[in-house]
């Protein structure tokens, strides 16, 4: 009799029942000499011990404004060590740090500080393109004539607080090191009583990812949720105090700060930022100078150090392990990070957000083409099962259905929306990824497809009805359908088709483009834009998405990728 498609995971090693602030303190305990931070790019240096005074000092800081257990701080800037001080310092007083994506526009950021009820923002000067204090002052203009800590915007009636990275005193704004002279109002007895309240089980991240339908929806996770998921990362990889990670990726993710960050505290490793935002020849120098034994990154980026042209300059040796997620590991990339970036185990990771988000990973002893056509297997403590979408009912092996968790990774909800979390987590705990997979024999995930349409765009997740909303605003199109098409780059891009309103001016694809530009995300922006009369629709008038997908492929000339095979 074939096997139904259900795992669970090992279960031998214990999960932790600690806060965040806990495993730092039993860390620093452990290891108070080694090296635990490294920022190149500010000529960061912190040990352990170090590293903990940084953290108790913006946390006192934090105290000292007012901020109390439950409220939220928001972080909006690029990787830095104000980013991973900010998380540890909100986890130990029992704020909730929400992640704001560098890439935020003003339609994205007035959105997210609006919704989760952002009280204290602490945000970078500027990151690439975008002027952040700019796009700040856009939706609230009552910055300019007040004082720090006392803002009133009409838009955006929660927040109070706005702490800027930057030296310079702005209208409105506390700078950083202002900021941190507050540490003087509170005192270490208080943030050690304020600590010692704090359950493992209480919220402690907001991480925005967009929906199907509606708006985007902020998954809120717990102490106990992204602490056993980086400590159980990093156990896969064999993680000791000795180990030194390379963190390029971003920080706003789960994969730069649960799998990244709480990876490596929770083992005493030393977490290292090569640089604010990715540059293969700063990672590839970061990795020389530093001796690194771990990397992570997704497929495009390990695709750019490969090609960089004074690649063969950098002395790799030192690396033994690393983490490629975002997206399927072609087998000719497996095969050259293992031998020319001395990665022998480079492992696969899959999950989503509201899993915190690791569900299914590869080992060190999995064989190469297990690696390369499959996720791994579940994850310890967590369950996997396939299900027909339809009935619910658990396939057998080998057959394709929709791919749930449940453990201690689901997360405890969309912030202040039961409505959408009643709709992915059953009242038995099983969240639904909305991804189809395969489970074979011997229990190992192959996602083949979506049942949602969301768009992975160079380990960038997009949900096309979120864009399509945006294009709506447009006073000349009438409406607009999104879909993701093959790219051998970003793995994806985003193809738009369009309607205009009848009458309407003619529209190009660059001034489409335009009025995107500095609105929305650079990468939500649609690669291909395409104006037609009418869609492909179902005999009740459902427009067929994978339809236009299929003619785009053609039309354009684009390339599917192979379909891995066991």
């Amino acid at each position: 009799m074939q096997s139904s498609s259900y795992t669970k995971g090992d279960t031998r090693s214990a999960l932790l029942q600690m806060t965040i602030g806990e495993v730092l303190d039993r860390s620093v305990e452990r290891y108070p000499e080694n090296d635990a931070l490294i920022v190149v790019e500010q000529n960061i240096h912190y040990s352990y011990r170090e590293f903990q005074q940084q953290v108790n000092l913006i946390a006192l800081a934090f105290i000292g404004i007012g901020v109390k257990k439950g409220e939220r701080i928001g972080i909006w800037s690029p990787n830095c060590v104000e980013w991973v001080l900010c998380q540890f310092a909100s986890a130990k007083i029992g704020a909730i740090l929400v992640n704001v994506n560098p890439a935020y526009q003003a339609y994205e950021l007035e959105f997210t500080l609006k919704q989760s009820g952002i009280r204290y923002l602490v945000m970078a000067d500027k990151f690439k393109k975008s002027d952040y204090c700019q796009i700040l002052h856009s939706i609230a203009p009552e910055l300019k004539d007040c004082q720090s800590g006392a803002l009133r915007a009409a838009k955006i009636p929660d927040l109070r607080w706005v702490i800027q990275l930057s030296t310079t005193q702005q209208p409105g704004m506390c700078n950083w090191q202002d900021f941190k002279q507050y540490s003087a109002h509170s005192s270490a007895e208080q943030l050690a009583e304020i600590q010692g309240q704090l359950h493992f089980d209480d919220p402690i991240n907001i991480q925005y990812t967009s929906g199907t339908t509606g708006s985007p929806k902020g998954v809120t996770l717990s102490h106990y949720n992204i602490i056993n998921n980086g400590y159980f990362v990093g156990q896969s990889m064999k993680f000791s105090a000795a180990d030194r990670l390379i963190i390029p990726i971003p920080l706003y993710h789960c994969f730069g700060m649960v799998m990244g960050n709480l990876g490596c505290v929770s083992h005493g490793a030393t977490m290292i930022y090569p640089s604010a935002a990715f540059d293969p020849g700063k990672v590839l120098a970061a990795v020389q100078e530093h001796r690194a034994t771990a990397l992570y990154a997704v497929p495009t980026m390990f695709i750019s150090m490969l090609e960089h042209p004074p690649f063969d300059d950098f002395d790799l040796s030192s690396l033994r392990t690393g983490i490629m997620a975002g997206s399927i590991c072609p087998a000719e990339i497996m095969k050259a990070v293992n031998g020319k970036m001395h990665i022998g185990d480079l492992q696969i990771a899959y999950g989503m957000t509201e899993t915190s988000p690791v569900s299914a990973q590869t080992a060190s002893d999995d064989p190469f083409d297990k690696r390369v056509s499959t996720v791994g297997r579940t994850q310890p403590h967590l369950e996997t099962k396939i299900i027909d979408p339809e009935s619910g009912i658990i396939v057998a092996r080998g057959t394709t259905g929709e791919l749930c968790t449940r453990g201690y990774s689901v997360m405890l909800g969309y912030w202040q929306n039961p409505a959408a979390t009643a709709t992915v987590i059953e009242a038995d705990g099983w969240m639904h990824s909305g991804d189809l997979a395969i489970m074979d024999e011997a229990g190992y995930l192959r996602i083949v497809g979506r049942i949602k349409d969301m768009v992975i765009r160079g380990g960038e997740n997009i949900y096309p009805k979120e864009v399509e909303d945006f294009l709506y605003s447009h006073p000349q199109i009438s409406d607009v359908q999104v879909v993701g098409v093959p790219d051998p780059k970003y793995g994806e891009e985003l193809l738009a088709w369009i309607k205009l309103r009848p009458g309407a001016n003619p529209l190009t694809e660059e001034q489409l483009k335009e009025y995107c530009r500095g609105k929305i995300s650079h990468f939500k922006i649609p690669r291909y834009v395409k104006f037609v009369s009418d869609y492909p629709l179902t005999v009740t008038g459902k427009v067929q998405k994978y339809k236009i997908r299929e003619l785009a492929i053609t039309e354009l000339a684009l390339h599917l990728p192979p379909v891995p095979q066991d």
